[in-house]
């Protein structure tokens, strides 16, 4: 009988891809121990339901998650994927005030 987890195979997925964007199915099924197909059926669900992008850099794939999407269950709908993310170690990204807007926050 195999171990149960708490984290799913999609939040797997989706961790590993919001920490290495340019991940390959064929990475995510080694790392993850699971067939190719069943990781890549699980990329489409994440993309269906608008969890991530996609976008075709070279010969690869790049994946953005969007990180103010809910989490599905309805006891859990107040929690963004964003902040699920936050509490499995992942690190938010500070978005970067050019000069000329805190020029124009200080002044005005």
């Amino acid at each position: 009988m195999p171990k149960w987890t708490f984290i799913t195979k999609h939040a797997v997925v989706l961790s590993l891809i919001t920490r290495h964007p340019r991940i390959t199915a064929l990475e995510l099924s080694t790392t993850m121990g699971l067939t190719e197909r069943a990781v890549r059926k699980i990329i489409a669900d994440l993309y269906a339901e608008g969890y991530i992008k996609k976008k075709k850099v070279g010969r690869g794939v790049e994946y953005r998650v969007n990180h103010e999407l809910p989490l599905r269950h309805a006891i859990h709908r107040e929690v963004s994927i964003g902040d699920f993310l936050e509490a499995l170690g992942w690190k938010r990204a500070r978005k970067q005030v050019g000069e000329q807007s805190l020029l124009a926050e200080e002044t005005g």
